[in-house]
C-alpha cells in the first residue's frame, strides 16, 4: 500500500495481526457491555412494562444487536479495517466524515455520563475508607486514567477487559440478586402486578436498548478487525449475544425493580441505599469503577478518536484523545444523572437512533448487495482515487431514512432499516449519482 496515498494514522491501517482469540474477544464484549446507561434505560420504562414485558424486550433487542453486530462486523473481521476506512465504500472518503461525525457525538455524551458515574463510585469508596470526599478530584483523575488507558491501545484494554471481566460478571449476579432480596415487595407491587404494554410501549422499550447499542453496531469493525480472521460467524455470533443478552438483562431488570421501590435513577444512590453490608457495598462500588472503564474505553473513547484521527489528520492519536476527552466535560455529564434526566436520556437514545440506523443500513446494504462483500481495499485508502470525493446516494439515503424515523421516534430503529436499504439500493442501481462508487462491482457502468 502507496503510504503517500494512504494519508492515515497506524491505528487506521489495515491490520495483518490479530490479539484477540475467543476467550479474550468475549471477555472484550462482556466488559464493554456492562453499561450503566442500560440501568438508565431500564428505570426509564417504570410503569410502562412489567416484568414479562421487560424480559421479552430485552430478549428481542439482544438478539438483534448481536445479528447486526455480526452483519456489520464482518468487513472489519476480513480485511482488517476500522470503522472510518470501512465507511468509505459507501460514502467516499470525503463523505466519511458525516456518518463518522454523527456516530461520535453520542459517544462523548456516554463518555462523559459514565466517567461521572465513575467518579462517583470512586468518590464513595474514598470516602467509605478514608473519608475524602471531593467529586471533582475523582472526576478528573477517572478522566485522566481512561485517557492514559486508552494511549496503549488495544493491547492494553485488552488486559484490562481480561481482568475486569471477571469481577464484573460475579458484582452483577450478586447486585441482582440484592435487589430483588432486598425489594421483593416492592417488586411484585409495581413491576411484576402491572398490566403493562405489548403494543407501542413494548416496541419503544426494545427500540430503547437496541438504540442504546446501536453506536457498537456501526463501528463493530473496530473491534472485529482485532479478532481472530475469517472467524467463525456463528461463533462470533454466540460471543455477542452470550456476552450482551446476560448482562443487558441484569442491567436493565435492576434498573426497572430499584427505580420502581425508591424513584432514584442515579446509580451510586441505588446501589448505596440497596446494599446494607459496608464490604460488600464498596466491592459493588469497585465493580461499577472497573464497569465504566472497560465499557467507556472500548465503546465510547476509541471510536471518536479514530474518526477525529481520520478528520484532522495532524492531530495524531494522542492529540485526538485530549480533544475528545475536553469534549466529554463539555456535555456536563453531573446533569444526565439526575432524576428528571432518565426520560430524557431514553429520548436521546431514540434521537440518534433515527440517524444512526440508516447509517448501518447503507453500510449493509452496500457490502452485502453492492460489493458482494469484495472490498478494494487499496482504494479505500487513496485519497486522490475514485472515491475521494461524497457519494451522493448515500446522503440522501441516511436523510430520507432518518425523516421516516423522526416520525415516530419510539420505533426509531425498526422503521428506517428497510426503507433507507431499499432507497439506497436503488439511487445506486438506478440512477447516477453513486457511478463514481460502483467500480469493481457488477453494477458498474461502462
Amino acid at each position: 500500500m502507496n503510504d503517500e496515498k494512504t494519508n492515515v494514522g497506524e491505528s487506521l491501517r489495515p491490520l495483518e495481526e490479530r490479539i484477540f482469540g475467543n476467550l479474550s474477544y468475549f471477555a472484550m464484549w462482556i466488559g464493554g457491555c456492562i453499561a450503566i446507561a442500560v440501568f438508565t434505560v431500564g428505570s426509564s420504562l417504570v410503569g410502562s412494562l412489567n416484568l414479562t414485558q421487560m424480559v421479552v424486550a430485552l430478549l428481542v433487542g439482544t438478539i438483534i444487536i448481536a445479528v447486526c453486530l455480526v452483519l456489520n462486523g464482518d468487513a472489519g473481521n476480513k480485511y482488517g479495517i476500522p470503522y472510518t476506512i470501512y465507511l468509505r465504500a459507501a460514502f467516499g472518503i470525503k463523505g466519511a466524515k458525516i456518518p463518522g461525525i454523527i456516530r461520535a457525538l453520542p459517544a462523548i455524551v456516554w463518555f462523559g455520563f459514565q466517567t461521572w458515574v465513575g467518579a462517583e463510585a470512586l468518590n464513595a469508596v474514598l470516602y467509605s475508607l478514608f473519608g475524602f470526599n471531593n467529586i471533582v478530584f475523582c472526576y478528573v483523575g477517572f478522566t485522566v486514567l481512561q485517557l492514559v488507558l486508552s494511549v496503549t491501545g488495544f493491547k492494553g484494554i485488552k488486559w484490562v477487559e481480561d481482568v475486569g471481566s471477571v469481577c464484573i460478571v460475579i458484582a452483577l449476579i450478586y447486585m441482582f440478586y440484592s435487589t430483588v432480596k432486598k425489594y421483593g415487595v416492592e417488586l411484585q407491587e409495581n413491576v411484576i402486578n402491572i398490566k403493562g404494554s405489548w403494543g407501542l410501549a413494548f416496541w419503544s422499550g426494545s427500540v430503547a436498548f437496541v438504540g442504546q447499542y446501536s453506536t457498537m453496531m456501526l463501528n463493530v469493525s473496530d473491534l472485529s478487525r482485532q479478532y481472530k480472521k475469517d472467524g467463525n460467524k456463528a461463533v462470533m455470533g454466540s460471543i455477542y449475544w452470550l456476552a450482551i443478552g446476560p448482562a443487558f438483562m441484569f442491567m436493565g431488570l435492576t434498573g426497572l425493580i430499584v427505580t420502581a421501590a425508591t424513584g432514584a435513577v442515579d446509580p451510586i444512590t441505588v446501589f448505596t441505599s440497596a446494599i446494607d453490608n459496608k464490604v460488600l457495598l464498596i466491592l459493588t462500588l469497585i465493580f461499577i469503577i472497573f464497569a465504566q472503564i472497560t465499557t467507556n474505553v472500548v465503546n465510547n473513547l476509541v471510536p471518536p478518536v479514530y474518526v477525529l484521527m481520520d478528520a484532522v489528520k495532524k492531530l495524531g492519536y494522542k492529540g485526538s484523545l485530549v480533544v475528545i476527552g475536553i469534549a466529554s466535560v463539555l456535555v456536563m455529564p453531573w446533569k444526565l444523572v439526575s432524576g428528571e434526566s432518565a426520560a430524557g436520556l431514553n429520548l436521546f437514545i431514540r434521537v440518534y437512533s433515527c440517524f444512526l440506523g440508516p447509517i448501518f443500513s447503507v453500510m449493509v446494504t452496500d457490502y452485502y448487495f453492492i460489493r458482494k462483500k469484495i472490498l478494494n481495499v487499496d482504494m479505500l485508502y487513496d485519497e486522490n482515487g475514485p472515491i475521494r470525493g461524497t457519494n451522493i446516494a448515500a446522503i440522501i439515503s441516511i436523510a430520507i431514512g432518518a425523516v421516516i424515523a423522526l416520525v415516530e421516534t419510539r420505533l426509531a430503529w425498526y422503521s428506517c432499516i428497510i426503507p433507507t436499504a431499499l432507497v439506497y439500493y436503488l439511487l445506486m442501481t438506478k440512477t447516477e449519482l453513486g457511478r463514481d462508487f460502483l467500480i469493481g462491482t457488477e453494477f458498474e457502468k461502462k
